[in-house]
């Protein structure tokens, strides 16, 4: 059987530099037009790069990162730092003013108030969070059911919302007081009560646009459940708008806890938290400032950090500034 003869090109034939044999006028295309490599463009950023990214950007974002920073560190680690018991009273030295033995000086009855700030922060920073965490475990997962499934369901839940949001945060912290006997942790539970429609209401809002867009739509459309879908795409585009609430809602916490155990309806003796280290100070604080002006000056560091922290993570985590 003959074989079959291939057709040969009249074009000449070089050889490159890998030792190919290559038409010619390929050799001449390519030299004439070189080609080029487009640089490989970068990933977006997450959400969480982009917001530290210009967190670093605020100098008064960062003096509120540093702050809470060192009073976090204070709470846990203060116990063990203070040099004396805060129990621990002197009364021939009561009301003694800032020395080398008590370095913020000495409260009505003798006790150290420096040691008494330290142990006092884990109280008041602990339970200031803790108002928060109420808030966040009740307020969230009604606002994702109101938002998400709507009709008679976002109707109850919001007029109760709107009644609650009707008395003001102290009022009603009050009012749910005088029904639970005085202390620090039922202080706790009126105030993050306080807080639950606050969350109800941003992640509803935030839960009414999400439902709407495409890929919740896509979801919906293959099938996925309910659950699903509020566990993979609404809550998780929830999040931002609810950081931001919580962490301005920790430096409210704060001042209602201290606001109650100033009145004597929160923390009891001889716990020193700082609200009532303030309540305790009211007797001699006009010959002895000094026992109003450090405890003070905690609740304000401390309120003033979480603050400026809550308003440079509200710009960071604006998605119209990405």
């Amino acid at each position: 059987m003959e074989g079959r003869s291939l057709p040969v090109s009249n074009c000449p034939l070089l050889f490159n530099g890998a030792g190919l044999c290559i038409p010619a006028h390929a050799m001449e295309t390519t030299e004439q037009h070189p080609v080029t490599t487009q640089p490989v463009s970068r990933p977006p950023d997450s959400l969480a790069r982009h917001a530290w990214r210009q967190l670093r950007r605020s100098w008064s974002a960062m003096v509120g990162l540093i702050l809470v920073i060192f009073l976090t560190l204070i709470a846990v680690f203060g116990p063990s730092l203070a040099p004396v018991d805060f129990r621990e009273m002197a009364p021939d030295a009561a009301l003694a003013p800032p020395d080398g033995d008590a370095w913020f000086g000495r409260d009505n009855l003798g006790r150290d108030i420096f040691s008494r700030i330290l142990y006092g922060a884990h109280l008041t920073l602990g339970v200031g969070a803790g108002t928060v965490l109420i808030g966040l475990l009740i307020g969230v997962p009604l606002g994702l059911i109101s938002g998400f499934f709507g009709g008679i369901i976002d109707q109850l839940i919001m007029r109760l919302v709107d009644i609650m949001l009707a008395f003001p945060d102290y009022l009603l912290a009050l009012a749910l007081m005088a029904a639970l006997s005085p202390n620090l942790k039922n202080a706790m539970i009126a105030i993050g009560l306080v807080f639950i429609p606050k969350f109800a209401r941003i992640v509803r809002g935030s839960a009414l646009v999400i439902q709407e867009a495409d890929y919740v739509q896509a979801a919906r459309a293959l099938g996925a459940s309910n659950l699903r879908i509020i566990a993979q795409h609404v809550f998780p585009n929830c999040l931002a708008p609810v950081i931001v609430v919580a962490t301005l809602g920790l430096g409210n916490g704060i001042l209602y806890v201290s606001a109650l155990s100033f009145l004597g309806l929160g923390a009891q003796p001889p716990l020193p938290e700082w609200g009532r280290m303030l309540a305790e100070a009211r007797e001699g604080f006009i010959h002895a400032p000094h026992v109003v002006i450090f405890p003070g000056l905690a609740i304000m560091m401390a309120v003033l950090g979480i603050n400026l922290l809550g308003d440079g993570l509200r710009d960071a985590l604006d998605v119209r500034l990405k």
